[in-house]
């Protein structure tokens, strides 16, 4: 046993209730009940929570988010070198899943104090299970970039993984994100939108991405989003003929799509290389 360990402090990561406060665990009480300081996500839903639970927190509160953690951290390791148990809590699921948390674990490896977890809900693997879609071997990719280049160049990048995708997206960005999900993965990919998962208005719409960007358009979905969608299938679709992949092209051009992103997501589709998707379009039939 180190020294760190025979001081007694350590850090607990927390699983929070997604929505239903049904779903906390004994454990949840437990650790926030004892713990010489909650580093939360955010102190007032913690408040809220513990009421909810009634729960007493009796050890020091601490915000502790993406803004301030990199600041934070220091401090809380601090507190582990006198003996404190530091908890850490976020608005739902599980710290450190897109959450906060990941930087005091290491910092808390690293200066030698153990790290354990009350295990709790988590979007990603709940979202999976309702999708509907192959849960034995996925990946998890966060929330994708904010910019509509960066993210299309993203998508590019995950177009062939034959792995479920799951990712995070917020309710202002979820149109644009599926909108090139389907021009980069196919219209017909099947995937699940889930929203505001064990709460009150909970809601699976599962359909292919093109007809989940159109229902996206048409009636923004709230609430915090958890996108599965399936994997690609193994090897690209055999390319139809030249006429076709000029079709293809001019199909997407009149969706919307500029001629740069038609060809780029023809070629992405069908694995070719956009040069030869660019001179086949351009040149005389």
């Amino acid at each position: 046993m180190s020294d760190a360990e025979e001081d007694g402090g350590r850090v607990v990561l927390a699983g929070a209730p997604l929505g239903n406060t049904g779903d906390a665990s004994a454990r949840l009480r437990e650790v926030l009940a004892s713990a010489d300081v909650v580093a939360a996500e955010d102190t007032r839903r913690l408040s809220r929570l513990a009421k909810d639970l009634d729960v007493t927190v009796t050890g020091r509160v601490v915000s502790y988010f993406e803004g301030n953690d990199e600041r934070r951290t220091p401090e809380l390791v601090e507190a582990l070198r006198s003996g404190a148990v530091v908890a850490v809590v976020t608005d739902g699921g599980m710290p450190s899943v897109s959450d906060p948390g990941y930087r005091l674990v290491r910092a808390a490896l690293d200066a030698g104090f153990p790290v354990t977890a009350a295990p709790g809900p988590s979007a990603v693997t709940t979202a999976l299970a309702l999708s509907g879609l192959p849960s034995d071997r996925f990946v998890f990719e966060g929330f994708l970039p904010r910019s509509g280049s960066n993210r299309r160049s993203r998508l590019r990048e995950l177009a062939a993984e034959q792995r479920t995708l799951v990712f995070f997206e917020a309710p202002h960005r979820i149109t644009g994100a599926l909108e090139d999900l389907a021009s980069i993965f196919g219209a017909d990919r099947p995937a699940a939108l889930c929203r505001e998962l064990t709460k009150t208005y909970e809601e699976i719409r599962r359909d292919g991405l093109g007809a989940l960007a159109a229902g996206a358009a048409e009636d923004p979905p709230r609430g915090e989003i958890t996108l599965v969608v399936a994997g690609a299938p193994a090897g690209p679709p055999a390319a139809p003929d030249d006429d076709e992949l000029r079709a293809a092209v001019a199909e997407r051009e009149a969706g919307g799509q500029s001629r740069r992103d038609a060809i780029q997501a023809v070629a992405d589709a069908y694995g070719l290389r956009k040069r030869a998707v660019y001179t086949l379009v351009h040149e005389k039939p």
